[in-house]
């Protein structure tokens, strides 16, 4: 019996084109559920001007998107140069309640390198004790490589306990041995039972 070859012509769908950065969110909206659409929606998005800060808006408003469309946005961004990229807002992504669009924050500012240096900089040496206690959680989990140099900077003359306590925790992470007279000054300038504590459990974790 002779077979029959049976042709299917693949029906090949083209997206549109978008003049403007709202043209291409709506049609991100407009496509709700739709992977594909919704995947080169964000792609179009992220080459307009303000696209990266935009993209950064999907994950904050709705913290139920599905994390395969988080994911696609999250290494859209992890994609973007570090000097256009709106560091600044991903690192807000560390501050909301799902773990997962938390994590995605970290993976996507560990992609940026040293170009986050600044930001870090900028909430440390500010004056909003939230902000420099912030700093410091985004400098232990994004495991930045100059983490311990900046916690230490900052003990040798931090006033507010909880950001000392705050840089405490991580030095017992990532501290060294020769660490260990700083953290001893600390202690003798709080002079506090609770610093004293938090110091002694940090020593003997860089001890080993």
């Amino acid at each position: 019996m002779a077979l029959v070859k049976k042709h299917i012509q693949q029906v090949v769908e083209e997206f549109p084109e978008f003049s403007t950065l709202e043209e291409a969110k709506a049609y991100y909206y407009e496509n709700d559920g739709k992977f594909d659409e919704q995947g080169y929606a964000i792609e179009q998005i992220e080459m307009f001007e303000g696209g990266g800060e935009e993209l950064v808006k999907l994950l904050m408003d709705n913290p139920y998107v599905h994390k395969d469309m988080a994911s696609k946005i999250a290494a859209t961004l992890s994609k973007m140069d570090g000097s256009r990229a709106p560091i600044e807002s991903i690192m807000g992504l560390l501050k909301v309640r799902n773990a997962y669009i938390r994590n995605l924050g970290i993976t996507t500012l560990q992609s940026y390198g040293d170009a986050i240096k600044y930001y870090i900089v900028k909430f440390l040496i500010g004056d909003d004790r939230d902000l420099r206690i912030f700093a410091i959680n985004v400098l232990g989990d994004v495991n930045f490589a100059q983490s311990r140099d900046m916690l230490i900077e900052l003990l040798e003359s931090e006033r507010d306990i909880n950001v000392a306590m705050t840089a405490v925790d991580y030095m017992a992470e990532i501290g060294e041995m020769e660490d260990i007279p700083l953290l001893e000054t600390v202690k003798s300038r709080f002079q506090d039972a609770y610093v004293d504590f938090a110091i002694d459990n940090a020593i003997r974790s860089i001890r080993g």
